[in-house]
This record gives C-alpha cells, structure tokens and sequence, in this order.
C-alpha cells in the first residue's frame, strides 16, 4: 500500500467530506451575494448524493459536485426571477459551516494521532 493509499485509508470519508462542504458553502456564498441579481437562480449542492457520488469514485480524486448540483426552487416566486431567498441561504450557508468546522476538528485529530503515532508517542 503506498503513502496516498494509507492517509486516504486513516483519513477515510471525512477528507472528502471537508472538500464537498468547502464546495458548498462556496455556492451557498453565490447565492447570498447574488440576492439581487434579476434572473439569477439559486443552486444548491445535494451533500449526500455528492458523498455518495464520491464513495462510488472507487477512490479517484476526480470528485465533482456538478453531478449532485440543484437549482433551488422558491417557495414564493420573484417578479425579477431570482429564486434567492435570503433568509433560506443564510440558514443553509450557517449549518454547512457548523459541519464544515466538525469535519476539520475530527480531521485535526486524526491527523494529530497518526503524528503521535509515527513520533512514536513521544
């Protein structure tokens, strides 16, 4: 098993995870700022279709969310046809990040074990 192979092995889903919930707060981000926009449709990326998507890739970096991208539909429609509700992205873009932040502290960790690991528990 080579160097890759074993940190993808000890890291498992979660390093994964952490890049699909970076891609999604990015999108989350164009939403918010585009709230204005006339014509601008709201997207959204599908964490557990991607996640699953990735775990299918058979362990291949070439993971994209396209795949598991939705536009947004409104619950009330837009004169100017922008589908951003603003509220509905805050709450999205605040509960991707609480995740996003779980995901990096359970990667600090396992990070910092394999660390101790390979110094040899000093």
């Amino acid at each position: 098993m080579t160097g890759p192979d074993l940190i993808d092995r000890q890291l498992g889903i979660h390093a994964t995870a952490l890049r699909l919930r970076s891609q999604r707060l990015d999108i989350l981000a164009g939403n918010i700022a585009n709230a204005a926009t006339p014509g601008y449709k709201a997207r959204d990326l599908d964490f557990k279709a991607a996640l699953a998507q990735a775990g299918n890739a058979n362990g291949t970096q070439a993971i994209t969310a396209s795949a598991a991208m939705r536009y947004r539909v409104p619950v009330q429609a837009s004169l100017d046809g922008n589908t951003v509700e603003l509220a509905t992205e805050q709450t999205a873009f605040a509960e991707n990040a609480v995740n996003y932040r779980a995901s990096l502290s359970f990667l600090t960790g396992r990070i910092q074990t394999i660390m101790a690991a390979l110094k040899g528990g000093e």
